[in-house]
C-alpha cells in the first residue's frame, strides 16, 4: 500500500483516545487564520460532548511526517481512533482491513439522504461508511483584488484569453498580476484549473480520473500545458517555495492582483476583515464557470480495542455531521457544508455561489474531483504527477510534449 503525501491544506488530523475516552489528541495543519478558527470549532464541539481535546498543530506543508506516524501506529497495532484522510486514500486504508464502520451512526442519522451520492460514495468502503465528511471545498476559484484591476483598467477574466489580456494590462501598469506559491501541490492546483478551463469537464475526467493515455497525450493536454507555462512571466521571482497563505496575503494587501486557489483562501480574506464583493472577488477560474472541482475533508475511523474509544468515535462522527457544526465550521473555513439542505443565509456571496454551482455541476455532470487535492487518484500516482508538473514549471527547457509523455508514465504509477 502506498501512503498518501498530503499537502498543506489536505494534510490530516489524527485523533487518539485514552482508555476512558477522556482525551482526544488531534494532529492537524489548520494553523493559518481561517483554518485555525475552523479547527477551534471542532475542539469546542468535542469538548461539549465531554471529551478532552489535546491539540497538536503542525504549521507548513507536506504532512508526510503525520502519514509516517500514522503508518507506524497502525503497523504496531495501536492505530489512532481517527485520522483526516480523503479520496482514494480511504479505499487504500480500507483494503488494509483496519477501518471501523460508522454505519450505525450513519443509518440512525440518515446520512444517505443528507449527502449527495458523489460525496457519500467517497466516504464508504464496500458499501459501509468508514468516514465522515466535514465540508466541500471548491478548488477552481480565482481570487481577485478589484482595486488593482481598476487601476490597470482591466476586467475580471472569464476566459483563458481574457486572463492573459488582463495580466498583460496589469503588468504594463506596474502591478504584479499573479500571486503564486511555488510548491508541488500549488503548481498542480493551478495547472488542474488551467487544464479544466482549456479542455472542459469531459477531458478532465478522461485525463485525471480515468487516467486515459490518449487524453493525457492529446493535443488538448499539450495546449493546457503550454497555457500553464505562459503564466510564469506574470509571477514574481520570490514565488518558489512560498506558502499558499502568504500568496493570498499578497492579494489581500494589494501586492498582487489575482491568485488561483481553493476556497480555503477565503478564510484568509475574512480573517483580515475583508468583505467579499467589495474588497475581493471570488470568480470561477477562467473557462471553468460551468464546472466544479471538489476537495472534501473527511475523518476516517480505525478499529480500536476499547468500547470507550468506540463511543468517542461515534460522538465524533455525529458531531462532524451535525447541522450546527457543519454550518459554523464552514463559515470559518471558507468551504460549504457537505450535507445538503442547510440554510445558507449566513454564508457570504462566495459561499452561496459555491453551493449553487456545486448543485448545478452535480446535475450537469461537470462536478469533478480535484486530483491535485487527493480526490481523484491513488497517492502514488498523484505524487508522480506532482513531480512532472513541478519539473515542467521549473525547467524552461522542458517542452509541453515532453511533460505530456511524463504525465502518461506517471499515470501508470500505482
Amino acid at each position: 500500500m502506498s501512503y498518501p503525501k498530503l499537502s498543506a491544506l489536505t494534510a490530516g488530523m489524527m485523533l487518539a483516545f485514552t482508555a476512558q475516552a477522556a482525551e482526544v489528541e488531534v494532529l492537524h495543519w489548520w494553523t493559518s487564520g481561517g483554518e485555525a478558527k475552523a479547527a477551534a470549532e471542532l475542539k469546542k464541539t468535542m469538548e461539549g460532548k465531554g471529551h478532552k481535546w489535546k491539540d497538536f498543530a503542525v504549521a507548513g506543508g507536506g504532512g508526510e511526517n503525520a502519514m509516517t506516524a500514522l503508518k507506524s501506529r497502525v503497523v504496531s497495532g495501536q492505530p489512532p481512533a481517527a485520522a483526516q484522510i480523503k479520496g482514494p486514500a480511504i479505499q487504500e486504508w480500507g483494503e488494509e482491513g483496519v477501518l471501523s464502520s460508522m454505519d450505525s451512526v450513519a443509518k440512525k442519522e440518515g446520512w444517505d439522504k443528507l449527502l449527495p451520492p458523489v460525496v457519500s460514495n467517497v466516504m464508504k468502503y464496500k458499501g459501509q461508511y468508514v468516514a465522515a465528511p466535514v465540508n466541500v471545498h471548491r478548488v477552481n476559484w480565482l481570487w481577485v483584488n478589484p482595486e488593482l484591476l481598476k487601476k490597470a483598467n482591466a476586467k475580471v477574466p472569464a476566459t483563458i484569453d481574457e486572463l492573459f489580456v488582463t495580466m498583460e494590462a496589469l503588468k504594463k501598469a506596474g502591478i504584479q498580476p499573479l500571486a503564486y506559491g511555488g510548491q508541488p501541490w500549488q503548481d498542480s492546483t493551478v495547472f488542474e484549473s488551467i487544464a479544466l478551463g482549456v479542455g472542459g469537464a469531459d477531458f478532465y475526467q478522461k485525463a485525471f480520473v480515468k487516467l486515459d493515455a490518449a487524453a493525457i497525450k492529446s493535443p488538448t493536454m499539450i495546449k493546457a500545458l503550454d497555457t500553464y507555462k505562459k503564466l510564469k512571466p506574470y509571477t514574481d521571482k520570490n514565488a518558489p517555495g512560498r506558502e499558499w497563505n502568504l500568496a493570498t496575503a499578497m492579494v489581500i494587501n494589494g501586492k498582487a492582483a489575482m491568485q488561483f486557489m481553493g476556497d480555503w483562501a477565503k478564510g484568509e480574506f475574512l480573517a483580515a476583515g475583508k468583505v467579499p464583493g467589495k474588497d475581493f472577488l471570488c470568480v470561477a477560474a477562467p473557462g471553468t464557470e460551468k464546472a466544479f472541482t471538489f476537495n472534501i475533508d473527511s475523518f476516517v475511523f480505525f478499529k480500536v480495542p476499547s468500547k470507550d474509544a468506540e463511543k468517542g468515535q461515534q460522538d465524533l462522527a455525529s458531531a462532524l455531521m451535525s447541522p450546527a457544526f457543519q454550518q459554523t465550521f464552514n463559515l470559518n473555513k471558507g468551504s460549504i457544508p457537505a450535507r445538503t439542505g442547510l440554510d445558507m443565509a449566513k454564508f457570504d456571496d462566495c459561499g452561496k455561489k459555491s453551493s449553487t454551482d456545486f448543485s448545478a455541476s452535480a446535475k450537469g455532470n461537470t462536478l469533478v474531483p480535484s486530483w491535485a487535492h487527493g480526490m481523484a487518484m491513488r497517492s502514488a500516482t498523484q505524487g508522480a504527477m506532482y513531480d512532472v508538473i513541478s519539473q515542467y514549471w521549473n525547467d524552461d527547457k522542458m517542452t509541453a510534449q515532453q511533460a505530456a509523455d511524463k504525465l502518461a508514465a506517471a499515470a501508470k504509477v500505482m
